[in-house]
């Protein structure tokens, strides 16, 4: 996935229109003048963007230990941050503004460094899990929070899409849902999916390298439709299941993305991450 580039351009405004502009600029939601004059164009081309986006991370992250004994995985540093501080600060980049984030282990940790997030520069709204949901089962508890087109994001994957472009194919496509996918040699601790164009017609969690059927893996990130929470039942549920449907439904595609995408889900994942992560700027 090649991802567009911004290009210098000069404009000339009448002054009391760029009053106006300025009067724009917060330094948080919109980071300066032509930040502000991109936000009004996309709008005044009714160009669809992603607002909100769901955020798992209450899991108590088995795989990090004995680090996640004393920490909860989305506050473990990666270059003097936490790795949520790193999501979020890529999903800012992206437009997003408007944060679902469901917690369960250490969750009163998490709470208080982030507060609401207008330090940071987002709205965050927390979901508790009081008991593990599985990897699915906290899109329910979000449902009161989603109106509209939303993203998913697991705790663990630390990444640099352009998701723009994501939102768009996923629009252009029509489906209910989208995977953001990468190929792998390492295919064993992920979701796998086999392909026809566009479309995913199966989705396999964690095969044998011999059973699977391509060496495609779900990066972690999703856009969906609201009506996909109909899908998802109460209580523990996994994705699994739900991509499941959704493939036999003819309803899930994928877009495939070949830049950073980095799974933080393991101690060797995090040594990587130390080593490869790029921090947004």
């Amino acid at each position: 996935m090649k991802r567009d580039k911004k290009e210098r351009i000069t404009i000339t405004l009448d002054s009391s229109v760029l009053r106006k502009v300025d009067r724009l600029v917060n330094g948080k939601d919109v980071r300066n003048r032509s930040h502000a004059i991109e936000q009004l164009v996309l709008k005044s081309m009714d160009i669809p963007q992603l607002d909100t986006v769901l955020i798992m991370a209450g899991g108590e992250g088995v795989k990090l230990r004995p680090i996640t004994y004393e920490i909860p995985k989305p506050l473990i540093p990666i270059h003097g941050k936490p790795i949520l501080e790193h999501q979020i600060s890529m999903l800012k980049k992206n437009g997003v503004r408007n944060l679902i984030i469901a917690v369960g282990y250490m969750y009163e940790k998490i709470v208080d460094y982030f507060g609401d997030g207008s330090k940071f520069g987002v709205n965050i709204n927390y979901i508790v899990e009081q008991k593990p949901l599985g990897t699915a089962g906290a899109l329910k508890l979000a449902e009161e929070h989603i109106t509209d087109t939303f993203g998913m994001l697991n705790v663990d994957t630390l990444m640099d899409p352009d998701i723009q472009s994501v939102l768009d194919f996923h629009k252009k496509q029509g489906s209910a849902a989208t995977l953001l996918l990468r190929t792998s040699d390492d295919i064993s601790s992920f979701g796998v999916v086999k392909m026809r164009g566009n479309q995913i017609l199966e989705f396999v969690e964690k095969p044998r390298k011999s059973e699977a059927p391509s060496n495609l893996i779900s990066t972690g990130f999703h856009i969906f439709e609201p009506d996909i929470i109909k899908y998802v039942q109460k209580g523990k549920f996994m994705i699994e299941d739900l991509f499941d449907r959704l493939a036999k439904e003819g309803h899930l595609c994928g877009f495939v993305h070949d830049g950073t995408s980095i799974d933080v889900s393991t101690t060797d994942g995090y040594e990587r991450a130390i080593k490869q992560w790029k921090d947004i700027k």
